[in-house]
């Protein structure tokens, strides 16, 4: 009897263990549902609020296009959105159902930055050649910021070679690539494709970009860096001061340059530089709970039309406060 009772006892006890076990394991699977559910529901509305603050972004350059002019730093295209609640914006919806609750740990900010305050690498081949005077501007940059000529040589070439076998940027009369021919870079990271090293890029991220045609540099956005750059006479003391100028008062036509530069001998030339501006980067940050969802968009201004021409995405986790 006292063995059967052992027994009954430890059957008793085995059986609550796999009770527990599988209830513990039910728990799991569905605790771990409800989690994937919610992240993905967060990516989801995530995704339609950046494409919200995308329009946003592109209605305001459209009704800047619509004014024409000059493109400069004072513009309200210009001003950065800083990190707000969400439910600062939905405030104004009296008829929006959506709780205060539901938008109170999620934040919004947002920035327009004019792509052709930067030397654009699509200058450097121009019609099969390399473009001296863009490569003279590259140059003075990468010597102004200490980078091996030699990377710069190499990316030349390299891009002239995509270039000429159709890789990317030639049109439909344009001979098939052969195996090894470089491929045309899509952004500045594919620059190491061409000889550039992650070293180089990221020094020169803040100055250059990469755009489908040609453009010139808008000497109302661009950084003193820049300017050096784009102007073979220039000293940095005239690209600071060319910066004070037009922060003051912005160029209203290319001819205002020559004097507000104070360098009698810079020349700024149509193709080269400018006063306006067809491409902008539209950048939204959006974090919710532990997750900042991070979208970059290139617009192409066109009079009145603003298009997208690519978008790129990225979810970051926020970063835990030190202790």
């Amino acid at each position: 009897m006292k063995r059967q009772g052992g027994a009954a006892i430890l059957t008793a006890m085995l059986t609550v263990v796999l009770v527990a076990s599988l209830a513990s394991a039910t728990l799991w699977q569905q605790w771990r549902g409800v989690e994937v559910e919610a992240a993905e529901r967060s990516r989801t509305q995530s995704a339609w609020v950046l494409v919200g603050a995308l329009d946003w972004a592109r209605l305001i350059l459209r009704e800047d296009g619509r004014k024409g002019g000059a493109d400069h730093l004072a513009e309200p295209w210009a001003v950065p959105l800083e990190q707000a609640r969400l439910s600062t914006f939905l405030a104004a919806d009296r008829g929006n159902a959506q709780t205060a609750d539901d938008t109170q740990d999620a934040f919004l900010s947002g920035q327009i930055i004019d792509l052709q305050s930067r030397l654009n690498v699509a200058n450097l081949v121009q019609d099969g050649k390399i473009h001296e005077p863009s490569q003279l501007a590259f140059a003075r940059l990468f010597d102004l910021l200490s980078l091996p000529a030699g990377e710069l040589t190499a990316l030349a070439e390299n891009l002239r070679l995509a270039q000429d076998t159709g890789a990317g940027k030639g049109g439909d009369a344009a001979p098939a690539p052969s195996p090894n021919s470089p491929l045309w870079p899509q952004d500045v990271d594919q620059l190491a494709w061409l000889g550039l090293s992650p070293r180089s890029i990221a020094t020169l991220r803040p100055f250059i970009t990469l755009l489908p045609v040609p453009t010139p540099v808008n000497l109302n956005t661009a950084p003193a860096e820049v300017l050096y750059a784009s102007v073979a006479v220039f000293e940095m003391a005239d690209a600071h001061r060319l910066v004070t100028a037009r922060n003051t008062t912005h160029l209203a036509v290319l001819t205002d340059a020559g004097k507000a530069g104070g360098n009698a001998a810079a020349k700024f030339v149509d193709g080269l530089h400018s006063v306006s501006s067809r491409f902008f980067e539209v950048r939204g940050s959006l974090q919710v709970d532990k997750t900042t969802v991070q979208e970059q968009s290139v617009v192409q201004r066109d009079g009145r039309e603003v298009k997208t021409l690519g978008r790129k995405r990225s979810v970051l986790p926020v970063a835990a406060p030190l202790q």
